[in-house]
């Protein structure tokens, strides 16, 4: 293991097994609703919301886990700060499955992915040199545009949420338990974006720590979206959503370029970096 290149105050053993685990059991929660959709989700709707989720997770989400933690593990900068990004793209999904099925025997699983990944997102964030990073990266990245993206995407799926909820208290349109799942991890989660916006933006050392974990978060979610979509009509005989696809995709444009601006940055800037050894 090679973390003395890495700009860390403390080991990150508890981030590691916590890490681990997390990608054991997303692998197993993934499989199990593959592998027992009827059993997994009851209805329709859950079915054509959740499978083709669960292909995601493993196409997506577990090699973003490992690979960040791999990069890591090697003394990669890049690494340590897509980290929390993967975690967080965790935490997001899994608060949208407990949300769907909670009083299920297997929200327990869930909830317990949902702790976890919170846990070792705190763990690596209290254990990251935040002023090294700040260093190595103030002016190197482009601080202004992706904390502005983070805010503006940020401002624009809160205020859709509301929508979304004013519409229902309303009774013009009950969404279904799928839609209050995500509606649920979108406000818990998008608040996140912009206060890690609102740091980077003002060159805070947080957030340059947390800023490209955001970046990845988003666009990863981004492009898991796109392939949920295509995956969509083979697993469950749905029609393909091709205006959404288009929007999707301009959106995540958006939000692609400054993540490559802001990781290109992040590996030309390393010779600026204090590192410290572990401790």
């Amino acid at each position: 293991m090679n973390t003395a290149l890495l700009p860390i105050t403390r080991r990150l053993t508890l981030a590691y097994v916590l890490s681990f685990v997390l990608a054991a059991l997303m692998s197993a929660a993934s499989l199990a609703g593959l592998l027992f959709q009827a059993s997994v989700y009851p209805t329709d709707a859950m079915r054509r919301s959740f499978v083709p989720t669960d292909v995601v997770n493993l196409l997506i989400g577990l090699p973003i886990l490992l690979g960040s933690m791999a990069l890591a593990q090697r003394g990669r900068l890049i690494g340590l700060l897509f980290w929390p990004g993967a975690l967080f793209y965790v935490t997001y999904h899994y608060i949208a499955y407990a949300v769907a099925m909670w009083f299920t025997w297997q929200s327990v699983l869930y909830v317990a992915l949902v702790v976890a990944s919170i846990y070792a997102i705190i763990e690596l964030l209290f254990r990251v040199d935040s002023a090294a990073i700040q260093r190595r990266l103030k002016g190197a990245v482009p601080e202004r545009l992706a904390g502005g993206v983070l805010v503006g995407f940020g401002l624009l799926s809160f205020l859709r949420n509301i929508g979304v909820v004013m519409q229902a208290l309303a009774g013009q349109a009950a969404p279904t338990v799928p839609q209050l799942a995500t509606l649920a991890a979108d406000l818990l989660i998008l608040p996140t974006w912009l206060l890690g916006g609102v740091l980077l933006w003002r060159r805070q050392a947080y957030g340059y720590a947390a800023g490209a974990g955001l970046l990845f978060q988003a666009s990863m979610l981004f492009i898991g979206l796109l392939v949920y979509f295509v995956l969509q009509p083979f697993l469950t005989a749905t029609p393909f959503p091709g205006v959404d696809f288009v929007v999707i995709l301009v959106m995540g444009l958006v939000c692609f370029v400054p993540f490559g601006l802001f990781v290109r940055g992040a590996l030309l800037g390393g010779n600026r970096v204090r590192v410290h050894r572990d401790v």
